[in-house]
């Protein structure tokens, strides 16, 4: 049998570079990584491997700029004119993005280039947010006028995961600059390809250098990532990622007090019952999993299905699972493509395994068999998944769903809770009254009636629990990246109390 391999997208680099103050430069000590094709496992180039010293010469470009660079004076007017301008150098170049992205990421192309454009929609977002804004005033008249003064804090810290990683370094990125912060961007080392097109697309656009920097590397202590959690010089820092590591960051943080954002984990419920719209149901659930490979952070990767419809959601939803096209990304037909790395796809695998040992496998289970090689799994259902499974409690972040009945209400609530995650939930009813308690009870940071995954940028995200800390998206963005300075003016005549005034 020949073995599939993923087509080299036009304009690969030989080499991934840092880029410190507007320059392209290798790491001080010559280290460098491998990055992998996820179709063939293969090495398709080096990256440098950020250490230290890298760093500190990031966040010295980045504090020069934010102390003596035009950015964080200009006119938010000015500054959303350039953010407008990088979201149409994305667009333009939307095509050769996401097909970076399919070949380092493995994901289908189709859903890529929905990444690419989402990057852009983010840019030009949060441009009309700060030409928009307004900061609250109050007076007491004859006496008294207050205002708030919102400024830019300094040097910001991003660090960004390997799944979605061009649109999600988009959505960092542009409330970061937006406000008039500079900041160092430390991409994900397992997909480092898109982000190094960053450079390129902030000088088209007119943003001026050591505003933003870049290092590639690994987050492990000694490394780009601790490195940068740790500079006393990086006043804030937004992560995205495994809780695990959230834990870590927001321990070495703590010493010097940073501002944190960061949106973790997810173990997310979908909560069908009998009175749904089964089909709908269906489909968004299926899509939920399954799409961007089953490695989303608000996969609804549990689904609560009230007994009584029970027996045949599982028949159908395990034949739709069973129809969805897994084949190389690059193929616009392909709905699942490669998992990111051998490394965790490995974890994948030993997640398949375990279900096979917990419940009763109704889909999927393993390898395609026109996939002898790479990181290729079939969409896997898993029923009658018990609430202490490991498959119903651990994220997996890969194309498995498990799935479980209910009897009650209540049951189905105490279901929905049982984790240490809170990202997400889905919610499928048409009994109002049901669909607002469960909404109001749930444990999630962002819960969806009746609906798939739809972003409205404007509204908070984040979640609770084991999910993350503060959240992000609309004004909630901008608080993040500023301080508020509350101004006192008087206007009256003063009648300050006196102490030890002399006679």
């Amino acid at each position: 049998m020949a073995i599939p391999t993923a087509t080299k997208p036009a304009n690969l680099p030989a080499r991934i570079q840092h880029y410190i103050g507007g320059t392209h430069v290798d790491s001080l000590d010559g280290d460098t990584f491998d990055v992998l094709d996820p179709v063939s496992n293969q090495p398709y180039l080096k990256a440098a491997s950020g250490k230290p010293a890298d760093i500190d010469a990031a966040v010295a470009a980045a504090k020069e700029a934010f102390e003596t660079g035009p950015w964080p004076q200009m006119q938010n007017r000015e500054r959303s004119r350039i953010l407008n301008q990088i979201a149409d150098v994305v667009e333009t170049r939307g095509e050769e993005l996401a097909a970076m992205e399919c070949y380092d990421t493995g994901l289908p192309i189709t859903q890529a280039l929905g990444q690419a454009r989402r990057a852009a929609e983010n840019f030009r977002f949060f441009a009309d947010l700060i030409v928009a804004q307004h900061d609250d005033a109050f007076k007491v008249p004859g006496r008294q006028a207050n205002y708030v003064n919102r400024k830019p804090i300094g040097v910001a810290g991003l660090i960004t995961p390997w799944n979605t990683p061009f649109m999600l370094e988009s959505w960092k990125l542009a409330p970061a600059l937006a406000t008039g912060n500079t900041l160092v961007l430390k991409p994900a080392e397992f997909t480092p390809l898109s982000a190094s097109l960053w450079p390129g697309i902030f000088e088209e656009a007119g943003v001026p250098a050591g505003v933003v920097n870049i290092v590639h590397g690994y987050g492990e202590e000694g490394f780009a990532g601790d490195s940068l959690v740790k500079h006393p010089d990086v006043p804030l820092l937004s992560f995205t990622g495994e809780s695990g590591t959230g834990k870590l960051i927001f321990a070495n943080a703590a010493p010097w007090l940073k501002g944190l954002s960061m949106e973790l984990g997810g173990k997310s419920p979908a909560i069908v019952f009998a009175d749904a719209d089964l089909d709908a149901a269906i489909d968004a659930t299926v899509f939920g999993v399954f799409s961007l490979n089953g490695e989303r952070c608000t996969a609804g990767s549990r689904i609560l299905v009230e007994r009584s419809i029970y027996d045949e959601f599982v028949e159908r939803y395990s034949a739709q699972a069973d129809r969805v096209i897994v084949g190389l990304p690059e193929d616009p037909a392909t709905e699942v493509g490669a998992i990111v790395h051998p490394e965790h796809y490995e974890k994948v695998m030993s997640y398949v395994e375990i279900g096979k040992q917990e419940a009763r496998l109704t889909a999927g289970g393993g390898r395609p068999e026109e996939f002898p090689e790479g990181n290729f799994v079939r969409p896997t259902v898993f029923a009658d998944v018990a609430p202490d499974a490991r498959i119903f409690q651990d994220e997996i972040f890969g194309p498995v769903v498990a799935i479980s009945p209910f009897d009650t209400d209540e049951e189905a609530l105490e279901l929905a809770n049982n984790t240490k995650y809170g990202l997400a939930a889905y919610i499928w009813t048409n009994d109002l009254r049901r669909s607002h308690n469960f909404a109001q009870n749930v444990e999630a940071g962002m819960v969806w009636l009746n609906s798939n995954n739809v972003r409205d940028l404007r509204t908070p995200f984040g979640g609770v629990k084991a999910s993350g800390l503060g959240h992000e998206g609309g004004y909630r963005s901008i608080d993040f990246y500023t301080d508020q300075q509350a101004v006192h003016i008087n206007l009256g005549e003063v009648h300050n109390p006196v102490f030890g005034k002399a006679e």
